[in-house]
């Protein structure tokens, strides 16, 4: 099985969280390396301002000496994002629908993270 068809599994598996209605995985610098997005949308700018919204933070944390922070939450009328870095190599994004609690799909995002640092 190929790294690419190992990423796919990892993204298939975290879709079928009922509450997640889009993910993908990114290198760190927000180039896709994979996504599965039913939802509207490109893809390649999701992870791009993905990426970018998880620098930010890391960056603003680190700069006030609160290390660096294990995901980035946005809360939107219509959805909540979810952004969880994946090791130094690459970051795994989320959608869910506005009313999800978060708890299991923290869970398993952090799961699926940890097997895309070990695959990279």
């Amino acid at each position: 099985m190929t790294t690419s068809e190992m990423l796919e599994k990892v993204l298939s598996d975290l879709g079928r969280v009922g509450e997640i209605e889009a993910c993908a995985i990114a290198t760190r610098d927000g180039l896709l390396m994979q996504a599965n997005m039913p939802a509207k949308g490109d893809p390649e700018t999701f992870v791009a301002m993905s990426a970018t919204m998880l620098g930010a933070a890391e960056t603003a944390s680190s700069e006030l000496g609160k290390g660096v922070p294990k995901r980035v939450i946005v809360e939107a009328d219509d959805g909540k994002l979810i952004c969880m870095g994946a090791g130094p190599k690459a970051l795994v994004v989320a959608m869910t629908a506005p009313e999800v609690g978060l708890g299991l799909v923290l869970v398993e995002l952090s799961k699926s993270a940890a097997k895309v640092e070990k695959l990279l």
